[in-house]
């Protein structure tokens, strides 16, 4: 219960910023047209998205007639259960990072100032914590305070920091910090990169280098990429990972900065149109506060129905 009153209580910003409206016209509207309206105009300004919005609307049309329902205070448990049901259509949502017996190479990619030096170092602490033997590595060369700021957290956490100089190789860096992993019997090596635009052909094609290289060292099942997307941007947020699942295959996102966003919506618009799991969501500056994400737990913290697990 404990770890959920805190889930909830650092989401309160996006309850009342984007979900109180759903949740008040809920409570407080007839099962009319104008709900239909109100509810699907919520939820497209709350970065659901217009088709995943008409669907969901429909959705809740068809539960109505069928089960008789005639006020939207009765439909609410039906909306909630809706969204986890989206959420959970996902192969793998929510669950955490697993190594299975096996060396996990972990490639965190993404835009500049999404978060990800930040989120490798949290996931790397989380890890450690847990028992696991961790190894970061800088290949994130362009910028000396990027390789800087792994090393701190690597001196915060205990955890081995594989570098080299500003301006070296990105893929030599990977390259040794997988060798190395191996020869520290290491669990996860988690990988930063360059903070790119999605929108320069050079520098994506240095990343599918990266990608290549890693692909060439360890087997399929061993390579692991997170894309960290910044949840305030909504769906210029989408529009990056979809530039960047073309460039390589994605695993998982990490959703970092969600108690900052007007607009909650875009965790429903990932699931739907990346069709890719978000494996941790970031809730406050702390690195407990990057949690491993749980569908059932995210929806009812969010949406405020009772919720007694945990």
């Amino acid at each position: 219960m404990a770890l959920f009153e805190r889930l909830r209580k650092s989401l309160q910003g996006v309850r009342e910023r984007w979900s109180g409206g759903i949740s008040s016209l809920f409570s407080r509207s007839d099962l009319d047209e104008s709900f239909w309206e109100n509810l699907e105009e919520l939820l497209v300004c709350g970065d659901v998205g217009v088709d995943l919005a008409v669907s969901m609307c429909e959705t809740l049309r068809s539960l109505a007639r069928k089960n008789g329902i005639r006020t939207a205070e009765a439909l609410h448990a039906g909306f909630v259960s809706l969204v986890v049901q989206q959420l959970m259509e996902v192969p793998l949502m929510g669950t955490p990072l697993a190594g299975e017996g096996k060396m996990k190479v972990v490639l965190v990619i993404g835009v500049n100032g999404s978060g990800k030096t930040t989120s490798i170092g949290k996931i790397g602490a989380q890890l450690s914590e847990q028992g696991a033997k961790v190894l970061f590595a800088a290949a994130d060369t362009f910028r000396a305070a990027a390789i800087e700021q792994l090393q701190v957290w690597g001196e915060r956490t205990g955890i081995r920091v594989i570098a080299q100089q500003k301006g070296s190789d990105p893929a030599a860096v990977a390259f040794d910090a997988v060798r190395a992993g191996r020869a520290m019997g290491a669990d996860f090596v988690l990988i930063d990169t360059a903070g790119r635009l999605h929108s320069k052909h050079n520098l994506m094609e240095e990343l599918k280098k990266v990608y290549t290289v890693l692909s060439r060292e360890i087997s399929g099942e061993q390579l692991e990429v997170l894309l960290v997307l910044d949840a305030v941007t909504g769906q210029n947020g989408l529009a990056q990972a979809e530039i960047f699942g073309h460039a390589m295959p994605l695993n998982g996102v990490v959703l970092t900065k969600y108690d900052s966003t007007a607009k909650g919506g875009i965790i429903l618009a990932i699931a739907s149109k990346l069709k890719v799991p978000v494996r941790y969501i970031g809730v406050g500056e702390g690195v407990s506060d990057l949690r491993p994400f749980s569908p059932e737990e995210f929806v009812h913290a969010l949406l405020g129905n009772e919720h007694t697990e945990g």
